[in-house]
């Protein structure tokens, strides 16, 4: 079984998701009480899915936020670094376009996408802010950005116990229910070191994007940040 650690080597991080990818949306699902569709439907709409755009979803992984866009009315295309995840997408949303890329080198031409999002991958790149600047050389002047990413709240009550949550209910469920257990353990830590959500604000302010704006979903666990390309 392979475990990424906290410097995110892109072979390896890409690897361990090959290894989940079957069973990945069953897990997830469980893990977060079945919010992803929610959450994707703010993504949605925070970007402004609608007939006429070209949207670019970066780590979609099985291409669950994706179909969400499309079903907005968005022309997407789900990229991501595993082909097993990209294999799995293929099957469950065949009539999705999908490209095999890594977020810090993305294979399209400059401003070629009305909006570029990115669900719960962005922390799983070795370098994010590389990541966020290639989001922006390929979307439109004009175009968003939609980052919809775990955080730690920020009281501190609902934090201890989101803290407690990742550190031993998450671990317990991936090894009861996954195919690689130490997945989910570098899941659960990747959330806790991951910047708080005024920080990656500057990450994203600093790499090309301006009206970069931030919000809590469901009490902190999750932050969705937007931002407008300069």
């Amino acid at each position: 079984m392979v475990r990424a650690d906290l410097n995110k080597e892109t072979a390896q991080v890409s690897a361990m998701f090959d290894e989940v990818a079957a069973g990945y949306d069953r897990t997830r699902n469980r893990l977060w009480w079945g919010r992803m569709d929610a959450w994707g439907r703010r993504m949605a709409a925070a970007a402004h899915a609608k007939p006429g755009t070209t949207i670019l979803d970066v780590a979609a992984g099985t291409a669950t936020s994706s179909a969400i866009l499309a079903r907005a009315g968005g022309t997407v295309i789900a990229s991501d670094f595993s082909l097993g995840m990209l294999d799995v997408a293929g099957r469950r949303h065949p009539d999705l376009s999908r490209v095999a890329a890594d977020a810090m080198a993305l294979p399209f031409a400059d401003g070629s996408f009305d909006a570029v999002t990115i669900s719960f991958g962005l922390r799983n790149i070795a370098d994010p802010r590389v990541a966020l600047r290639e989001m922006r050389r390929v979307t439109k002047p004009g175009g968003r950005l939609v980052v919809c990413e775990f955080s730690m709240p920020p009281a501190a009550l609902p934090r201890a116990l989101w803290r407690t949550y990742l550190r031993h209910a998450v671990p317990l469920m991936g090894k009861r229910i996954s195919s690689n257990p130490e997945a989910y353990v570098y899941l659960a830590e990747s959330i806790q070191a991951w910047p708080s959500p005024p920080a990656l604000a500057g990450w994203i302010g600093t790499s090309g994007w301006s009206e970069v704006a931030f919000n809590g979903l469901d009490g902190g666990v999750v932050h969705l940040h937007t931002a407008v390309a300069r």
